[in-house]
């Protein structure tokens, strides 16, 4: 069930707030039950039978952090735990990834398993292994069933997160009383209508230039340097305006309910180096991988050449996690390796201070110049389909297997019919105006004033929405031009991680 269809949002998100609202009228236990159900009947609408091997997995885990309410058995119970987690995803995940890689390598004939990969597996499986990892380290067991299993589900951010930690998650599901108030509602609606403008009309519209070329490249074709330049920035920000909407669609849908999640976006696009990049883009992502892979690992206490491989295991893994290829293999490496060129020039030339405009531009230059040359392998589905978009990206043309475009335009999927040289112009138009919102508007949570659990408050940017008349018509116009292109029913492109 996509929060971009008409199901959702005139079926089960009104039923939902109803129920949930008359439920608090009993107590708040019964408001938190309501959400639970919520969540898992949400969950099961994909494929039923996969709601049993997400409960199992809620219960398992749940049952193996009582276990190790006992300090003789933690530590045991809880590699357990973190083994079994791992060996989930790893079936589900990476079964045809190894048996693929092994036959390319050996020649062995080995089967292809069709296993249909679960929704949000590698969010709920990250979320429970940071939680039992956090017990293992002396953190408090959870001994609340109801608020554990709405920790893992919450549907707002269940199926492409953010991913959320239970030390910001379940003392607010059982807090006597939460946010609730007029003001937060509308505030949660006007997040809510923000990123789902960014997924329907921006993120969706941009696609039409993306999809073909790509499927193109990868069936064995080629693409002209214009379309090859075309295609890859307009990924390059479908896919910040596809996932950010999302995560401002789960903030806006938590708020509703009186609960905060994690702002997992800042504006990554105006980084200035990789490393900040990192700290703007996925940012829950950034947390885990930080907290639970890189500092295990020895992190940068231990000298340079461990903190460089460190860093380069961490990436790579965080690449894999994101998908069972040798092109997300390669994503995640190219940004291991730029993060350690960025540490190692920090390390010539000191922190940067207070650097000059023509330094700041020059990094913002490389950094989106390299994570756009990146986004390649993170989108293209072979390897050669990717090397090809590198070739044509500089210059090296494919001729007669050149893509070539029916010269169609599609606003909301309505197809228009303008010639290819005049859709290349309007798609060259709708990528400099979406990088233009992407830099110089305020990030949404800014916009809105959001305020993380126990964090002050975004900072304040030059634009702010205000409860008031202006806002709420900025609001229904923004909301009823995405109803005209939901139809479209484009799924979200985290959906598949």
């Amino acid at each position: 069930m996509l929060f971009s269809s008409y199901t959702f949002l005139f079926q089960f998100l009104p039923a939902v707030a109803l129920a949930f609202a008359a439920a608090r009228l009993h107590s708040p236990r019964a408001g938190i039950l309501v959400l639970v159900a919520a969540s898992l009947v949400f969950y099961g609408a994909w494929k039923p039978v996969y709601l049993l091997l997400f409960v199992t997995s809620v219960a398992v885990n749940f049952t193996l952090g009582l276990r190790m309410d006992d300090p003789a058995r933690r530590r045991a119970t809880g590699t357990l735990g973190v083994a079994l987690n791992l060996a989930l995803l790893c079936y589900f995940k990476y079964t045809n990834f190894i048996f693929d890689s092994l036959n390319t390598l050996t020649g062995a004939p080995l089967p292809f398993v069709n296993i249909i990969l679960p929704l949000g597996i590698s969010f709920f499986t990250f979320q429970q292994i940071a939680y039992l990892v956090d017990v293992m380290r002396g953190a408090k067991v959870e001994r609340d069933i109801v608020s554990y299993t709405l920790f893992v589900s919450f549907f707002p951010h269940l199926i492409a997160g953010p991913l959320v930690h239970h030390a910001e998650m379940i003392p607010q599901f059982k807090r006597g009383r939460t946010g609730r108030s007029a003001v937060l509602a509308a505030r949660g609606l006007a997040i809510f209508a923000a990123g789902l403008f960014k997924k329907v009309v921006i993120a969706d519209n941009l696609a039409q230039f993306v999809s073909p070329v790509f499927a193109h490249l990868d069936a064995g074709g080629g693409a002209t340097t214009t379309w090859a330049w075309l295609a890859t920035l307009s990924y390059t920000l479908q896919i910040y305006f596809d996932f950010s909407g999302y995560s401002d669609m789960a903030i806006g849908l938590a708020l509703l309910f009186g609960i905060r999640l994690p702002v997992n976006f800042r504006s990554p696009y105006r980084a200035a180096s990789i490393i900040e990049f990192w700290r703007r883009w996925h940012i829950t992502l950034s947390r885990f991988l930080r907290d639970y892979l890189y500092i295990p690992l020895g992190g940068n206490r231990l000298g340079g050449q461990r903190r460089y491989a460190n860093l380069m295991v961490t990436m790579l893994l965080g690449g894999l996690w994101h998908g069972a290829g040798w092109n997300f293999f390669i994503w995640g490496g190219l940004h291991g390796l730029y993060l350690c060129v960025n540490h190692l020039w920090r390390g010539w030339h000191g922190e940067p201070k207070r650097a000059g405009l023509i330094a700041k531009a020059a990094g913002w230059v490389i950094t989106f110049f390299a994570v756009v040359i990146a986004w390649v392998f993170f989108r293209a589905k072979t390897a050669a389909g990717a090397w090809q978009m590198l070739g044509s990206l500089f210059g090296f043309e494919a001729g007669s297997s050149a893509y070539a475009s029916p010269g169609i335009l599609r606003v909301m999927d309505l197809p228009i019919l303008v010639g290819e040289e005049r859709l290349l112009l309007i798609g060259g138009g709708a990528v400099a105006l979406a990088l233009l919102i992407a830099l110089c508007l305020p990030n949404v949570p800014a916009l809105f004033g959001y305020r993380e659990y126990r964090h002050a408050p975004e900072p304040a940017s030059w634009l702010s929405w205000r409860p008031n008349a202006a806002w709420a018509l900025v609001t229904a116009l923004a909301f009823a031009i995405s109803l005209f292109g939901m139809w479209q029913r484009l799924e979200f492109l985290y959906f598949q991680f």
